[in-house]
């Protein structure tokens, strides 16, 4: 299977990406005294992390029939000093909120997603350290 992204120069450092679904998104650099704020390409890598994560775990935990009322992660990443600048170390840390949580099977989750099932995940071990924690809050 392959996936394929356009990206188009639109102005400025702002470029249009459209993806294999059609979806588009605005990625660039803001540039100083630009009053518009565009998403950058290391952050975007954050959030696809993250995301990746998220659908599993949403997924695994349903399956389970764990019940939570929410949850959210906190994707932290540190750049190398040196040019060609990136993500060395990572750290996830996945909140769950509600009443009641079954910790054990939401561990096990987290743990599916992190060791087996999230591709963009076995990707950032190639270059980064990654470190997780789990959060439960009532």
């Amino acid at each position: 299977m392959t996936n394929k992204v356009t990206t188009k120069w639109t102005q400025g450092m702002k470029f249009e990406t459209i993806g294999p679904n059609g979806v588009s998104l605005i990625l660039g650099s803001s540039l100083e005294g630009d009053n518009e704020k565009v998403a950058s390409p290391k952050a975007l890598m954050l959030s696809s992390l993250a995301t990746c994560s998220a659908i599993d775990v949403v997924s695994i935990l349903e399956k389970m029939k764990v019940k939570f009322s929410d949850f959210k992660i906190n994707t932290i990443g540190s750049l190398t000093k040196e040019h060609p600048k990136y993500y060395n170390k990572v750290t996830i840390e996945y909140y769950f909120y509600g009443e009641q949580l079954d910790k054990k099977k939401i561990e096990k989750a987290v743990n599916l997603s992190i060791t087996k099932y999230c591709g963009v995940m076995e990707m950032f071990r190639s270059f980064a350290e990654i470190t997780t924690e789990i959060h439960y809050n009532s």
